[in-house]
């Protein structure tokens, strides 16, 4: 088991084998190298640790998801010192696209920038029904640099990445979920007690499908159809090696709940 370091700019929280990582650095969660770290250092621990299943990317201040990078931090920064930004950045968007476990998001607030970049990266976003969602970095003469770009192309499709990208415009939740940016849309102020009940019964499956579900989805999804379907084979093999997949069969034939490894 790891444990989970304590962090100033993060909160971290394991509820029913589901660990939130929260950004938490008032007043709008705005990222500094510090938070930005901390935040990979979380995700690490939660990836890690033996009683999280699932993971969840939130927000310890409701009117906030974030506002992004702390332009203050960068008024002054040099282009390497922005390359080394961006190489962490992109560090942190691979980590959390190889992980084993699911990652989901729950988005509320003001959710722009890099802290929302952050949750393209996860398998599922949830928003609430007062969230306002954008990438509005034309507006500083900047891209999206949490693996932006790609990671938009590939949710959205690359007319409304454009469209995105070049208006930056910050958009309802309605709006978001009509191009495919979040997935579904909570009452006002249920997104977390939402996100928390799906997120607990997904940690009830078995942790390794769940994972040959992920490779096969980021992995193949990333790549041409006939790549995919060697991603499939290979997992599929692997998960007919694995003790669960009889399990599943002698549950599902003696009408029982699994018991799974």
């Amino acid at each position: 088991m790891t444990n989970i370091p304590h962090l100033k700019t993060i909160q971290t929280e394991i509820i029913d084998h589901v660990g939130w990582l929260r950004y938490a650095r008032a007043p709008v969660n705005a990222f500094s190298w510090e938070m930005l770290h901390e935040t990979r250092a979380a995700y690490d621990a939660l990836e890690t640790h033996d009683d999280v299943h699932v993971i969840v990317i939130g927000s310890a201040i409701d009117s906030h998801m974030s506002t992004g990078a702390d332009l203050t931090v960068f008024a002054d920064a040099t282009p390497e010192e922005m390359q080394t930004w961006v190489a962490d950045c992109h560090a942190l968007a691979m980590a959390m696209r190889s992980g084993t476990k699911p990652i989901l998001a729950a988005i509320k607030g003001v959710a722009v920038g890099g802290g929302l970049e952050i949750c393209l990266h996860a398998d599922l976003r949830f928003a609430d029904a007062g969230a306002k969602l954008g990438q509005p970095e034309i507006n500083i003469a900047f891209i999206p640099p949490v693996a932006g770009t790609q990671a938009l192309t590939r949710l959205v499709g690359r007319s409304a990445a454009f469209q995105m990208l070049y208006s930056g415009e910050v958009m309802s939740a309605e709006k978001a979920l009509s191009i495919g940016l979040i997935d579904t849309i909570s009452a006002l102020g249920g997104v977390d007690k939402d996100v928390q009940t799906y997120a607990a019964n997904l940690a009830k499956r078995p942790a390794n499908t769940l994972t040959a579900i992920r490779r096969c989805l980021i992995d193949g999804g990333s790549t041409d159809f006939r790549s995919g379907m060697e991603i499939e084979a290979d997992q599929a093999g692997r998960l007919a090696a694995d003790p669960n997949f009889k399990e599943g069969i002698d549950a599902f034939l003696a009408k029982r709940k699994p018991n799974w490894r």
